[in-house]
């Protein structure tokens, strides 16, 4: 009988510590994520409720007498059914969560760099391009970069002999960082730059590149995926390393993609970007890396294909923005049905 006791309070102790491991998980994801940001998403918020009533139920198992409950038998089973779905949620939790100190969680399976003291989300695409994630301070450098350590590395690895390129319009950092060796890109999240700033960019990396045959570019934006897989792979059509657009890009994902922690796809994904390198591609092919002529196009109407999963499904809420030379040119509104009409046929969506 003492020895099952003894038992039982181990597994109290034991689920009392994992509750409160998890609860100060999820502190410190509102706390660097913002509480805003982080009760967003559903699944957070279920998370969150899960560990707090684990924490309670615990609490009140570990420290309560229960022994004289029997005459309410009913809540006992319940507070007991309750522990052990709770419980099994918190290990399957458990099973797939990291510690919000671990860069790695938000890397996920991108290739990092771990050896010679460093551990970083930095990946070399050749022996002279690196691909990072943002360098960060403040409480992001808890799951992205250290801004400090990205500067040791380089500091470390290629003194006086590196270039960084930040294509981040949302923020920037002190380039003093960095030796004041910072280039600007200005691209907006989960967009593409224009063709004349991919232009600029090259001609300036191979003006760098020429200079020594020790000089290498590291190149950001936020997740070191997209934006910096875009102008990656620019890079890389321009200096001859490639012809093709489609094998830049899939050379881009398997440098970026560390196949033995998981097969989900980290280069280039968003159309517009993969769309982007083909048209560097021509430029560089049939244009002599020079702008092609404009040409003045006039838009009657625009058709979404199987738009059911999107928002209300019907087209109904969604905005088009029409950008020209980072300039609004055009705005529509479908709720309002401002500067457009819209049209849903469910028979072909």
């Amino acid at each position: 009988m003492t020895r099952s006791r003894d038992v039982g309070d181990v597994l109290e102790t034991v689920s009392l510590i994992i509750s409160l491991f998890f609860l100060t998980d999820v502190l410190l994801r509102v706390y660097v994520e913002g509480f805003k940001v982080y009760f967003s998403s559903r699944l957070n918020i279920i998370d969150a409720c899960i560990v707090v009533i684990t924490l309670v139920v615990t609490m009140i198992y570990t420290f309560s007498d229960l022994t004289g409950a029997s005459l309410i038998p009913r809540v006992v089973t319940f507070l007991r059914f309750l522990r052990i779905i709770i419980l099994v949620r918190v290990f399957r939790l458990a099973s797939q969560k990291k510690e919000l100190a671990v860069p790695g969680r938000v890397s996920e399976n991108k290739r990092r760099y771990q050896k010679d003291g460093f551990d970083l989300d930095l990946t070399y695409v050749t022996d002279r391009v690196i691909a990072m994630s943002f360098p960060s301070s403040g409480k992001q450098a808890l799951y992205r970069n250290p801004i400090r350590e990205v500067a040791r590395f380089l500091d470390t690895k290629h003194e006086d002999h590196y270039r960084v390129y930040n294509l981040c319009s949302e923020k920037g950092y002190d380039p003093k960082f960095f030796h004041y060796r910072v280039e600007r890109v200005f691209i907006d999240d989960h967009n593409v730059p224009s063709l004349e700033d991919m232009l600029k960019y090259t001609a300036g990396v191979r003006e760098w590149m020429a200079a020594d045959p020790k000089n290498i570019i590291a190149i950001h934006c936020k997740g070191g995926k997209g934006r910096t897989g875009t102008l990656v792979c620019t890079w890389l059509i321009d200096s001859d390393q490639f012809e093709s657009a489609q094998d830049s890009l899939d050379y881009f994902g398997e440098r970026r993609t560390d196949k033995s922690r998981s097969s989900k796809f980290q280069g280039v994904e968003t159309p517009s970007q993969s769309r982007y390198v083909g048209y560097y591609e021509v430029m560089k092919t049939k244009f002599n890396r020079q702008l092609p002529p404009e040409q003045s196009l006039k838009i009657k109407s625009i058709r979404i294909h199987s738009i059911a999963g999107v928002g209300k499904g019907n087209g109904s809420d969604l905005k088009v923005k029409i950008i020209v030379r980072k300039k609004l040119v055009f705005l529509c509104v479908c709720a309002k049905q401002e500067n457009c009409t819209v049209r849903h046929t469910h028979l072909i969506d």
